[in-house]
């Protein structure tokens, strides 16, 4: 009977690792908003559930907010993903957002127009 409980027990400690080494291992922070520009934070980081966004009304694939613009021009179905936002909202002049007024206007507006989720300072960002 032990040795059936120790081999239940191993079984599911494996399958618990799987589970969560697929999640480390996904290129996602499931916990919260990362960029390698924010060195220095002057709010709380911005907590983030990527998987109930994926789910929310108005978003059609990942483009939806991973957006791909050339030459000024959004190029429909394709992806930024993998990219962090701020290779290309770095404020380097032009067209192009400024970082956190790219964070600010995409998050913002589509809480706005779904009626849904947090627009103020308080209610992205953490207290620090």
């Amino acid at each position: 009977m032990l040795k059936k409980s120790v081999a239940f027990l191993s079984v599911v400690g494996v399958l618990a690792c799987i589970v969560f080494s697929m999640n480390a291992f996904s290129g996602i922070d499931e916990g919260t908003v990362t960029d390698p520009a924010f060195e220095r934070k002057t709010r709380g980081a911005v907590f983030f559930d990527h998987d109930m966004h994926m789910d929310a009304p108005g978003v059609m694939d990942c483009a939806t907010c991973h957006h791909y613009y050339e030459d000024g021009e959004l190029v429909e179905f394709e992806s930024s993903e993998g990219l962090s936002c701020s290779e290309c909202h770095m404020g380097d002049g032009g067209n192009t957002l400024p970082l956190i007024e790219a964070y600010h206007q995409q998050c913002r507006s589509c809480h706005i127009e779904q009626k849904a989720g947090p627009v103020t300072c308080a209610g992205c960002h953490q207290a620090p």
